[in-house]
């Protein structure tokens, strides 16, 4: 992959969030006058190297339209599927069809507005440097455990070389269409876009990222990525 390579954001938004409890779907729940999807374009398109960004939305999406999301690069919007890799799939066919093969593709959780410029600027770096992509991860900390009968403990796990998958996940366009269309064909179970390509027989690289970078999924999270924001924002500040 060029240094000069564009690289375009894929923001899969087609999830309904049931976990929040909520009727609106999370990414367009609030905290700081603004939504969660809001809040992560901002991120991401402040960076330098990312050049601009597909936002997958559901056919009956109720709610992207109402926040008028003013972008100051270029900003596409198309229909995602049943599944989140369906919804992948989408935003990189609307990519290719504009720029065609030559495009890096960073596809980012809607939900995770937290992530720093630092981590943006490293996993592209990597992805840039390795033909297979790179994704942010964080090493896992805590034990683990294997559940049995009647939510007894069936067996203590070494977490030994075990990493938490998060986005962004960073690939070469035309590989990471190919993966995931081998998937969509096959009816295939995937759980990131990472899985795809390593069906694929190829091994993305794994690059650090920081835990301030999770997944708003719970009510709670809300206020949590509210004090993350808050204090990040002092930090830059103080800058």
């Amino acid at each position: 992959m060029g240094s000069s390579t564009p690289v375009w954001a894929i923001i899969p938004a087609a999830g309904t969030g049931q976990r929040m409890q909520s009727e609106i779907p999370k990414q367009y729940l609030s905290f700081q006058d603004k939504t969660v999807i809001e809040h992560c374009l901002d991120r991401l398109l402040a960076h330098p190297e990312i050049d601009g960004v597909v936002v997958v939305l559901r056919d009956d999406d109720q709610h992207w339209d109402a926040i008028a999301y003013a972008a100051e690069k270029p900003l596409f919007t198309t229909t995602g599927g049943r599944h989140r890799h369906d919804s992948v799939y989408s935003g990189l066919t609307t990519l290719q069809y504009r720029f065609g093969n030559d495009a890096i593709a960073l596809v980012h959780d809607a939900v995770r507005p937290l992530v720093s410029h630092r981590d943006l600027s490293n996993v592209i770096e990597a992805a840039r440097q390795h033909t297979a992509g790179a994704i942010l991860a964080t090493p896992v900390t805590d034990t683990l455990k294997r559940q049995g009968n009647d939510m007894e403990i069936y067996a203590t796990l070494s977490r030994d070389g075990l990493w938490r998958a998060l986005t962004p996940q960073v690939f070469h366009l035309q590989p990471l269409l190919n993966a995931l269309k081998q998937v969509i064909d096959k009816n295939l179970s995937i759980t990131d876009d990472a899985e795809a390509v390593e069906l694929m027989g190829h091994a993305p690289r794994l690059v650090a990222g920081e835990a301030d970078n999770f997944k708003i999924t719970s009510p709670g999270d809300l206020s949590l990525a509210e004090k993350i924001w808050l204090n990040q924002r002092d930090q830059q500040n103080d800058e």
